[in-house]
């Protein structure tokens, strides 16, 4: 008769036994499902939301002096545009019917460079030429005194009578020094004229074509009917001397091969541990939040105990050590700075008197309490007179 019941409440034991993990393994298995699916959400918000770095005027960067935004109106508006790293990039791409922009001109040392640009076959775009490239490419032009122009095209070029009004920036004014015919709209700041059958546009600046300055005015009107005269567009903005190869290194070049290792460690020790403490243990306790004291309170408090007990030194103290320590750091002093140190730097920031800094920040204790007064309102002018200096 005692065998019975033993032998019922061992044959429910494995039941009891095998329904536990599973039940566990079930929470574990949606745990996992959320940890990967977050992850997969964060790669793609960080893949797409990632700065793209880049040099001014760079095709690809989403910096304020990048391009990537024009670039992007431009192919959206139907241009095929052809991003050229080097010179010969641009012979390969240039034809005809091509529009060549050249940007960032300053790179372009070297005279041989600028002939085979000038040869090149297609119109030009120069953005904000220098001397060099003026001499090469537009001969015959000369440059006035830059000036900052927020004006009215005042010309019949139709890809500036559409955009209207445009902000450059400081710019560059342009002029022929011969009789060729040459459409001069902003007061100079564009111009268009054709040289040995092909049209060349000058414009004397380059902020107007960047991402940060395509909101302003009509910039990006401009920009676009200018850079999209054409239905294939080079895009030549060297970000360094051709030839010459950049040093730089990134950031992943910097760190060790067995970093990456620990890395990938550490991430499977914080999905183990994620897994361990993402089971619920219980239902939420609501707990009493501690009481919060405000600040004007503390302080009235600590003014009633220094007035009870007559504790003038120690509240001048207070009030000394506060004023200095806002002080310090706006006199470019250290926490160890010499008192005569500090005297002299807040005199001479002031202009107050010496000794009246010195008696105020580092004197004795005031007698009484109208004197303690006195020292407080000191103390505030001095403050004032260093934050205003």
């Amino acid at each position: 008769m005692g065998t019975g019941p033993l032998m019922t409440t061992t044959g429910a034991h494995p039941e009891a036994t095998a329904s536990g993990p599973a039940s566990r393994w079930r929470s574990w298995r949606l745990a996992i499902l959320l940890l990967v699916v977050l992850a997969v959400v964060a790669g793609i918000g960080a893949y797409l939301t990632t700065p793209r770095l880049g040099d001014r005027m760079d095709p690809e960067s989403t910096q304020p002096d990048g391009a990537h935004a024009l670039v992007t109106l431009l192919r959206q508006g139907g241009v095929e545009v052809v991003a050229a790293d080097t010179i010969s990039d641009v012979e390969h791409a240039a034809r005809a019917d091509t529009l060549i922009l050249v940007a960032q001109s300053q790179y372009l040392t070297d005279d041989t460079l600028l002939d085979r640009l000038a040869k090149a076959p297609g119109d030009l775009l120069l953005v904000e030429p220098t001397a060099r490239t003026r001499e090469a490419l537009m001969p015959g032009m000369r440059i006035s005194p830059a000036s900052n122009f927020d004006s009215d095209p005042n010309c019949t070029l139709r890809e500036a009578t559409r955009a209207g009004s445009v902000r450059f920036g400081p710019s560059n004014t342009y002029h022929s020094t011969d009789s060729r015919t040459v459409t001069s709209c902003y007061d100079g700041v564009l111009i268009r004229y054709r040289d040995g059958g092909r049209t060349i546009t000058v414009v004397g600046s380059t902020d107007f074509m960047t991402n940060d300055g395509l909101l302003q005015a009509g910039n990006a009107a401009l920009a676009m009917n200018l850079a999209g005269d054409r239905p294939r567009v080079i895009w030549y903005a060297p970000h360094r001397v051709e030839g010459e190869t950049s040093s730089a290194s990134t950031i992943t070049d910097l760190i060790p091969d067995n970093v990456v290792w620990v890395v990938w460690q550490l991430w499977l020790v914080v999905l183990l541990i994620a897994l361990w403490k993402g089971r619920r243990p219980g239902p939420l306790v609501a707990e009493q939040l501690p009481v919060v004291v405000r600040a004007s309170e503390t302080v009235e408090g600590r003014g009633r105990l220094y007035r009870s007990r007559r504790a003038r030194d120690r509240a001048a103290d207070a009030l000394r050590t506060a004023t200095l320590q806002r002080l310090l750091p706006r006199l470019g002093l250290g926490p160890q700075a010499q008192p005569q140190a500090v005297v002299a730097t807040v005199a001479r920031r002031s202009g107050a008197d010496a000794g009246f800094v010195s008696y105020h920040l580092f004197g004795p204790p005031p007698a009484t309490d109208n004197d303690l007064l006195q020292l407080a309102r000191a103390l505030d002018d001095i403050e004032r007179q260093v934050t205003h200096s």
